[in-house]
């Protein structure tokens, strides 16, 4: 499909810098089938059926930007600032990482952080670079720690500097296996008493994880979406959360996809009938219209960009058709997008 397929018109000031206080004071917008509702994210229990199941992703975001510079080379050039941000972990001391500005920089050049961290180029693709560190594993997470910075998404930080609520802010609250480098965005929205209610209502929660790296923030560049290529990302579904998972759909209950990161995870470890495996490895998938659902039958995410292949996804569960008229109707209401933005709520057909 053409990617012009997917745009419109999203006014700036509609795109959410800071998320709502508390978290779950977002705004819900339901899509029925072809039809709308209003509700706010603290309504969720209200809106899913005893026996669904929702499936969030747990991956912990690591304060993956560095800045640093690189040292003078040996033809005397001057140093330079050098802004990183990692995106994936190939060894215990090996990144990938982008880079800005990358065109200033080489391999063999040495970027000098603080607390004496320090990195060699020793390969660059365009932006993207592979770097050797002086330290490694734990003693390397150690000082990404106390020297790192929240990555949060690039046209956030191009409208106002980081703060210290940004490292609780771009978390959930359930977060354990720490490796992503953005937010699984939709489970910014819950808190402890959305999972109680979620509990008295006796639906269901099981995590899943999928690392998210730094590709998500790049744009499609290509004019049709089969030229697309994605980054892949590393995930993992356990046998005995799978057995959960096909235990809920085997016995009439939903699953609930909590994030688009979720659903490509749940989707990726799911056979032709809908099973969901146990599941550990890269996934690249890349879902646009067409495309047939096999584990999901409900999905909670936040607004999407225009052109982004997180749009292209919501389309394809939904229908193109659908879900521009769903984001004409959150424009004209002012809903918040993005990754601090309010949510959907998204329900492709009414079911029995």
């Amino acid at each position: 499909m053409r990617v012009d397929d997917f745009d419109f018109e999203l006014p700036q000031e509609l795109i959410a810098l800071a998320p709502a206080r508390p978290r779950d004071d977002a705004r819900l917008l339901h899509v029925y089938g072809s039809d709308f509702g209003h509700f706010w994210v603290k309504d969720l229990a209200s809106l899913l059926r005893s026996g669904d199941l929702l499936v969030l992703n747990d991956t912990k975001v690591i304060p993956a930007q560095l800045r640093g510079v690189r040292t003078a080379r040996d033809d005397h050039s001057v140093s330079v600032q050098v802004d990183l941000t990692l995106h994936k972990r190939i060894a215990p001391d090996r990144w990938e990482a982008f880079a800005r500005p990358a065109k200033r920089l080489r391999e063999g050049d040495i970027l000098a952080f603080e607390q004496g961290l320090s990195a060699t180029v020793v390969k660059r693709s365009g932006a993207e670079l592979t770097l050797i560190f002086n330290r490694s594993g734990v003693d390397f997470d150690r000082t990404l720690s106390e020297i790192g910075a929240p990555p949060l998404p690039p046209y956030i930080a191009r409208k106002r500097e980081s703060d210290d609520r940004d490292i609780d802010d771009y978390q959930t609250i359930y977060a354990k296996e720490a490796g992503s480098v953005a937010a699984p965005t939709a489970g910014l929205h819950f808190t402890h008493d959305l999972f109680n209610r979620l509990e008295e209502n006796k639906i269901g929660v099981e995590t899943i994880t999928l690392h998210i790296g730094a590709g998500t923030f790049l744009p499609v560049t290509v004019d049709d979406t089969s030229a697309h290529k994605m980054h892949s990302e590393w995930g993992e579904i356990t046998s005995a959360q799978a057995e959960r998972i096909n235990q809920v759909r085997s016995s009439g209950g939903r699953i609930v996809a909590v994030g688009t990161t979720a659903m490509r995870l749940l989707e990726s470890a799911a056979d032709t009938e809908g099973l969901v495996k146990p599941f550990a490895e890269e996934t690249s998938i890349f879902i646009t219209p067409g495309y047939r659902f096999r584990a999901v039958d409900v999905l909670m995410t936040n607004f999407h960009l225009p052109r982004s292949t997180l749009f292209m996804l919501v389309s394809a569960f939904c229908g193109l058709a659908t879900m521009k008229e769903a984001y004409a109707e959150a424009i004209s209401k002012s809903y918040r997008f993005y990754s601090f933005g309010d949510a959907c709520l998204l329900e492709p057909s009414r079911t029995p």
